[in-house]
C-alpha cells in the first residue's frame, strides 16, 4: 500500500457548469461556422448524444443560445437556428462602434507594449501568408478585438463586445475577401495609435475600421 494517495477525480461527473460552457462553446461554433445550417431544428435528445453529454446542459447551453439570439422558438416551443437579418446585422455593427470605441479609448493607456508588439507580429505574419485560412484570420482579428476589450477594465463591456462579434462572424474571409487586407491595415494603425497613446486617433482608427467593415457588408448583400 501506498504511503500516501491521490485524491479520487470522478472524471465520469464534471462539474455541471464546465458541461453547459462546453456545450455552448461547440455549438456556438457550430452556428456561426454554419455547420448547423439556418432554419435547423435544435433537438437536446439529438445534440447531446453527438456531444456525449446529458441533456441538462445542452438545455443551458440552448437557453443561453436563445437569450442572446442565436437561436428562437417557433410555435410548439421548437428551436430553430435563428436568421440573421440585414437590418439586425448592419444594428449590430453600429452597436459594435460605439462599444469598441469607449473600449479602445479606456485600453489605450493601460494595454502593455509587450502585447500590442504581440498581436502586430501576428498581423504581419498572416499577411505575408500566401493563402491563410478564415480561421486563421478570425484568430487573429479576435485576439486584437479582445485585447482591446479586456483592457478596458469593463468586464461586461467586454462580454458584450464578445457577444455582437461573434453574430458578425459569417461575414469572414469567405465572404468578403477584399476586406483581408486593408482590415488588417486598419488593425495595424488601430495599434499604432494605441501605442502612441493617442485615445482620439484610436477612437477614429476603430470607428472607421467598423464602418468600412459596413460598408463591405452592404455592399455585398446588395449584390447577392
Amino acid at each position: 500500500m501506498k504511503d500516501t494517495e491521490e485524491p479520487a477525480i470522478d472524471i465520469l461527473d464534471p462539474a455541471p457548469k464546465a458541461l453547459s460552457q462546453m456545450a455552448y462553446d461547440r455549438l456556438l461554433d457550430q452556428l456561426i461556422k454554419r455547420e448547423i445550417p439556418v432554419g435547423s431544428v435544435l433537438q437536446e435528445r439529438r445534440l447531446a448524444e453527438s456531444l456525449d453529454i446529458s441533456r441538462t446542459p445542452v438545455r443551458e447551453a440552448l437557453n443561453r443560445l436563445e437569450s442572446e439570439g442565436f437561436v428562437t422558438r417557433k410555435p410548439g416551443r421548437v428551436l430553430v437556428v435563428k436568421e440573421f437579418s440585414t437590418r439586425e446585422l448592419i444594428e449590430t455593427l453600429h452597436v459594435r462602434q460605439i462599444m469598441e470605441s469607449e473600449a479602445i479609448s479606456l485600453a489605450t493607456p493601460r494595454i502593455p507594449e509587450e502585447e500590442l508588439g504581440a498581436v502586430e507580429a501576428e498581423i504581419r505574419v498572416l499577411l505575408a501568408t500566401p493563402s491563410p485560412s478564415a480561421e486563421a484570420d478570425w484568430q487573429v482579428d479576435s485576439r486584437l478585438h479582445r485585447m482591446i476589450a479586456a483592457h478596458s477594465g469593463n468586464a461586461v463591456l467586454a462580454g458584450m463586445i464578445e457577444s455582437l462579434r461573434v453574430k458578425t462572424y459569417t461575414f469572414n474571409l469567405d465572404r468578403v475577401p477584399e476586406r483581408f487586407e486593408i482590415g488588417h491595415q486598419e488593425h495595424l494603425a488601430m495599434i499604432d495609435a494605441v501605442r502612441r497613446r493617442d485615445r482620439e486617433a484610436a477612437r477614429e482608427a476603430i470607428q472607421q475600421h467598423i464602418e468600412n467593415v459596413k460598408k463591405s457588408i452592404i455592399l455585398k448583400l446588395s449584390s447577392i
